[in-house]
């Protein structure tokens, strides 16, 4: 479906919040490889303490994104509205 035109208020809500979506995936997978949430047997390791360390990375990302992030986001969000309104 294309979208010709400027956006609605509305739309340009939804392509914000997907683009900093997209931001916080990739945040998430940066953090992983950079070591955070990398289970240090602390508590004793196991399947438990590794799904709370994913879920730790994620919720970084996420404070990461809403904080401003690395950038990303806009640059997706902008690259989306030149598109629409192409």
């Amino acid at each position: 479906m294309e979208i010709h035109g400027p956006l609605p208020p509305d739309g340009r809500t939804s392509l914000r919040n997907a683009a900093m979506a997209l931001e916080a995936s990739f945040l998430t997978e940066m953090l992983r490889s950079a070591g955070l949430g990398k289970s240090r047997d602390t508590f004793g390791g196991g399947v438990g303490e590794d799904q709370f360390a994913s879920m730790l990375a994620r919720e970084h990302a996420q404070a990461l994104t809403e904080a401003g992030g690395i950038g990303l986001a806009e640059s997706i969000f902008q690259a989306l509205v030149r598109h629409t309104d192409d």
